[in-house]
């Protein structure tokens, strides 16, 4: 039997949650009042959505929602900041916790993180 994948979609991110520590796993200090209204949350992100869709402006006529001869188009997107390995530092209020395969998670969009941490890559110079 083939495992099921969730797959976010658009500019949201998936996070593993973080225990509500003061010190995250990477090193960022988060004060009481934060971690005790859960007003921030930290966690590492798993998985993201393309980004945000663009619309394509070549074709816009009096109906722009209709496809029309449009089917081989590839869609275009907005590239998202935040990537599969960073840790999100994030309001909690803007995320949807859900539960996929006995594990939980939360869907963030990326307007709510106000944070990346990311190791350094040997793929990107002077990262």
């Amino acid at each position: 039997m083939t495992k099921k994948r969730l797959i976010v979609v658009g500019d949201r991110v998936l996070v593993k949650l973080e225990d509500g520590e003061q010190r995250s796993k990477v090193g960022l200090y988060l004060p009481p009042t934060a971690v005790d209204n859960q007003a921030v949350q930290g966690g590492e992100i798993v998985a993201t959505g393309p980004g945000l869709a663009l619309p394509d402006l070549a074709d816009q006529g009096d109906e722009p929602w209709r496809i029309g001869g449009q089917a081989g188009r590839e869609a275009r997107y907005v590239p998202m900041q935040a990537q599969v390995g960073d840790y999100a530092l994030f309001f909690r209020k803007a995320a949807v916790e859900i539960t996929f395969e006995d594990a939980q998670y939360l869907v963030v969009p990326q307007a709510a993180i106000l944070a990346l941490v990311r190791e350094p890559r040997e793929d990107i110079p002077d990262y």
